[in-house]
């Protein structure tokens, strides 16, 4: 399946624009539409948080600011859009029907974000996100998590620094589960065209579930050669080591499924999906 739209949650932060780089660069490889959409904070959700002892003069002063500083927000992501779009040579506006070249376009709307999004996410090919800012836990990553566990569909994790290319070296970390066959089923169209694919492989890392050899066979039915590779941990961080092997290999795009233990495990404990996410510095894909 062709990637047709594209959404991208943008929040005007340094990484919300490397975010946009990202999604742009996939649009021109795909002749696709990016729907960027930035959500406002709804200033009547500021009320119930309050507390009480305030009277309603401070409820008001306080929603007012809220407002204002939320316009003014607005306003600088769509500064900022209109600018990285017009530099990108990509086409502002939605494509006419049948039309096949990169276009984008923005919309603001009011409401909590991480339900926006994952409703709207379940309409498009493929969502990108922000990477997670340094000083910010991975569980703060609302609009992340929201696609990831409630829009059915791939999130890709665009890096804080732009990359020149993205899908021509193609990495998948396979465990045998049903996350990572997910991730396998999404990432098909990207190796169909990708000029080379390796399959990650760990002792560590596999569950029961299909082994390396036999993704190598179904792919192989799809038209796409695909090595295998084993890694191992670095300093006992089975992430680490993934990423290490896809870095070797000049990985652009690293495609693995998410949280094949619980989310609450890996936030206390730590895990592959949580490394992952902390810690790349390529695109990776993934799904849930």
């Amino acid at each position: 399946m062709a990637i047709r739209k594209l959404l991208l949650p943008l929040t005007g932060t340094a990484a919300g624009e490397a975010a946009l780089a990202s999604a742009l660069t996939v649009a021109r490889v795909w002749n696709a539409h990016v729907l960027a959409l930035h959500v406002r904070v709804d200033s009547r959700d500021v009320a119930p948080l309050a507390g009480e002892g305030l009277s309603g003069a401070m409820i008001e002063e306080m929603m007012t600011a809220t407002e204002r500083e939320s316009l003014a927000r607005a306003q600088a992501v769509r500064s900022m859009f209109d600018g990285f779009v017009a530099a990108s040579g990509v086409r502002l506006g939605e494509p006419a029907p049948g039309e096949r070249v990169p276009t984008a376009s923005f919309a603001s709307v009011t409401g909590r974000e991480e339900d926006l999004v994952a409703q709207l996410a379940r309409l498009a090919d493929l969502t990108v996100v922000p990477h997670p800012e340094a000083a910010e836990e991975v569980s703060s990553s609302d609009a992340l998590h929201a696609v990831l566990f409630d829009s059915g569909r791939p999130v890709l994790i665009a890096p804080r620094t732009p990359p020149a290319q993205i899908g021509r070296r193609i990495c998948i970390g396979w465990n045998g589960t049903a996350e990572s066959a997910a991730s396998v089923a999404s990432a098909i169209p990207w190796m169909q065209r990708a000029e080379a694919v390796r399959i990650l492989t760990s002792d560590d890392y596999q569950r029961r579930g299909p082994a390396a050899q036999d993704l190598t066979e179904y792919l192989a039915l799809h038209d796409i050669a695909a090595e295998v590779a084993s890694f191992r941990p670095v300093d006992r961080e089975v992430g680490a080591g993934m990423l290490r092997a896809a870095e070797e290999f000049g990985a652009d795009l690293l495609a693995m499924g998410a949280y094949s233990h619980s989310r609450l495990r890996q936030l206390i404990l730590g895990g592959v999906t949580r490394h992952v996410l902390e810690h790349a510095r390529l695109p990776v894909m993934m799904n849930r």
